[in-house]
């Protein structure tokens, strides 16, 4: 018994000493990774370039512009869709700056299928908002990305998507709670469609709005696993930062 509250215990301790919590998990067939986040007490950022106004890009490059302050990514993944140069195709904010204004209308591809939505982080939660909604509030983000389609809006799947879809690719995106203290974010490891990937924030991550990133370009980094995806460089990336011990 004694061993059993020891072993226990060693392991809630490891959770509280994480600063993002990854795992795998398969949905109707298909593999997911889900990194979840505590919103409210973990230092959650947005990044895009580095102090001399050079694209980061890459995972390591953001690493490495942490390094001198003491910091270090425990998660990453991509956060929005980009134009050739990189810079973010919608609204962007980082360490309240806005660099993008918001786009409300509609257009082509992916991040014109509204309704699509903004990635708000404040200080002390996390928030996926439906673009309209987002500009009639005016909510103060710390960070902020605006991506689209939504997955989730209020419960509901996007309207447009359809079940019988045949378009499929590797896609990674993030859902909130209605709190904002849970920040979830996903990366499918096979090819899945919109309606799945929705699905998954809706059924199995019971998020109730959820924010669609990128597909085929979709890039992990978790540190506790070792796993860092590589390519080509990326706009927009989200992190968790910790201490470097």
């Amino acid at each position: 018994m004694i061993r059993t509250l020891a072993i226990l215990g060693a392991v809630f301790w490891a959770a509280q000493a994480s600063a993002v919590t990854c795992e795998k998990l398969t949905h109707e067939g298909k593999r997911y990774t889900i990194c979840e986040v505590d919103a409210a007490s973990e230092d959650l950022r947005l990044f895009l370039k580095d102090s001399n106004d050079e694209l980061l890009g890459h995972f390591s490059s953001v690493n490495e512009a942490l390094e001198p302050t003491g910091k270090r990514l425990a998660f990453a993944m991509n956060a929005g869709m980009y134009h050739d140069d990189r810079s973010p195709v919608g609204h962007y904010v980082e360490n309240g700056q806005e660099l993008m204004r918001v786009i409300p209308n509609p257009g082509p591809g992916n991040f014109g299928l509204l309704p699509n939505g903004v990635f708000c982080i404040r200080d002390d939660r996390a928030d996926v908002i439906e673009t309209l909604e987002f500009i009639d509030d005016s909510p103060e983000c710390r960070f902020a990305s605006q991506s689209g389609p939504m997955l989730v809006i209020d419960g509901e799947l996007h309207p447009r998507f359809l079940l019988d879809s045949t378009s499929r690719y590797v896609r990674n995106g993030v859902g909130t709670s209605e709190d904002g203290t849970r920040a979830v974010f996903a990366i499918s490891e096979d090819y899945v469609t919109f309606h799945e990937f929705g699905s998954l924030f809706r059924d199995v991550l019971e998020t109730p709005n959820a924010l669609f990133f990128d597909g085929n370009i979709s890039r992990l980094y978790d540190r506790a696993a070792n796993r860092s995806d590589v390519g080509f460089s990326l706009g927009p990336i989200v992190g968790v930062v910790q201490d470097i011990p």
